[in-house]
């Protein structure tokens, strides 16, 4: 799957600049992957439609002036938002100190002014987003246990997921509002996917 290909097929106009940052995160993955073992797609079109473009799906989905991404690994889908959207602030949340590494290097080679990276466990952050999002960090009862202190007044969750998460959702802890369930499709890529978004109740 071509990237622009994809990205037309999710209706994302993005201009030639962030085209091109996009292909030279995935080509900094392909260059680490062979030390750091960053994510075990190694293939340069499964990256574009496994990893970039499904981080990109979510996009007509959410909105934020600040995002926090738990467990973003190599970047996703944090890096790719980020990308997409300067003007959102990016936080990359990840204890792997040789992912935090490798993010820390992609976001100078980048370009990317507007991320930064916390390494260190996400119960250990204490800061407020609008919206706190991730992708095959954890069980989504988990995720929310361990990052439900990081939305702020208004704010939201989102979680990245595969088939619907039915059993995952009977399993979530009390204070969490489910507000939607979104099918995605996702170019290139078999199989379902879906976002949860979600709230905190306030008292």
């Amino acid at each position: 799957m071509r990237l622009e290909e994809g990205l037309a097929i999710l209706g994302l106009d993005m201009a030639e600049s962030a085209v091109g940052k996009l292909l030279a995160h995935a080509a900094l993955i392909e260059k680490w992957n062979r030390v750091y073992n960053l994510t075990a797609i190694r293939d340069r079109d499964r990256i574009v439609s496994h990893h970039l473009l499904d981080s990109l799906a979510v996009l007509p989905h959410i909105e934020a002036a600040r995002c926090a991404d738990v467990g973003s690994g190599a970047g996703f889908p944090g890096i790719p938002l980020a990308i997409a959207k300067p003007d959102w602030e990016m936080v990359l949340v990840e204890s792997n100190q040789k992912k935090a590494t490798f993010l820390r290097q992609a976001a100078i080679e980048l370009g990317l002014s507007n991320v930064s990276v916390f390494a260190g466990r996400v119960e250990s952050l204490e800061e407020s987003f609008d919206l706190v999002i991730s992708r095959a960090f954890s069980e989504m009862g988990e995720f929310v246990r361990l990052s439900g202190h990081l939305v702020g007044r208004g704010g939201h969750l989102a979680a990245m997921k595969g088939q619907y998460p039915e059993q995952e959702l009977s399993r979530l802890p009390s204070g969490v509002e489910v507000e939607k369930v979104i099918p995605l499709k996702v170019p290139g890529l078999e199989g379902e996917r879906h976002l949860v978004i979600m709230s905190m109740e306030t008292d």
